[in-house]
């Protein structure tokens, strides 16, 4: 005679969990790697941060594929490796991931470790800002304003400068204040330098020092030493 147990409650389901909450724990665990690779990155750990990069990228993740390039174009606990690098970006590229197509435009744009190509690195920011990269409208700008793609009216790069601004990006806000020197606007020029002075880093107050060396109008004057200030402020902090 066959017995039909009862099973207790909850009996045979602990290690049972639906697709989709398989996909939750998974995203949630390459969250914490993510995290933590940023963190010991942060504090100068490089080998720490590859490490947990490369683990988080197994999950075939696009932001952890992203950043495992990043370590090896920038050598990050790896020896450097610009084709790696690019075969990482590529791929997190083709799942959707805009830092990926931004950082692999970048490659194209120089020759690092792929043949160089304005035209397809033209073709990566765009993507890259469609995907809500707000640096690719700044770099969007630079290579049309170089003449990189011949067709493009280099007055367009104006365009693109201002999208930058849009978007919250600082060195947009320093691109259209060269434009404004340019013509004489001085006064929308100071406005430009104030926004990146806003939202920048070091390098961006190292960029507005540089560029305004030399400049004697005691407005200009004030924005250097205000980028000074910030600059050292900012060394400190590191």
């Amino acid at each position: 005679m066959v017995r039909i147990m009862k099973p207790a409650i909850g009996v045979g389901k602990l290690d049972e969990d639906s697709p989709e909450d398989k996909a939750c724990h998974s995203v949630s665990t390459v969250n914490v790697q993510l995290m933590l690779g940023q963190i010991y990155l942060n504090n100068g750990k490089f080998s720490d941060a590859f490490s947990m990069f490369e683990v988080a990228a197994r999950s075939g993740d696009p932001r952890a594929l992203n950043m495992l390039g990043r370590a090896y174009e920038r050598g990050w606990g790896v020896a450097r490796n610009a084709s790696v690098a690019a075969m990482y970006f590529s791929h997190a590229a083709s799942m959707g991931e805009g830092w990926a197509m931004f950082n692999l435009a970048d490659l194209y744009l120089v020759g690092k470790g792929v043949k160089k190509d304005p035209q397809k690195a033209y073709n990566l920011y765009v993507m890259s800002a469609q995907h809500g990269v707000s640096k690719a409208f700044n770099m969007l700008g630079l290579i049309i304003e170089d003449g990189l793609i011949p067709e493009i009216d280099q007055r367009k790069s104006i365009a693109f400068f201002r999208a930058a601004i849009n978007s919250g990006d600082c060195w947009g806000y320093l691109n259209m204040a060269r434009y404004h020197l340019l013509y004489g606007e001085k006064e929308a020029a100071l406005k430009c330098f104030e926004g990146a002075l806003d939202l920048g880093f070091r390098d961006v107050f190292l960029a507005i020092e540089q560029f305004l060396c030399g400049v004697t109008d005691a407005r200009f004057c004030k924005i250097v030493e205000r980028a000074k200030e910030r600059f050292f402020h900012s060394c400190e902090n590191v």
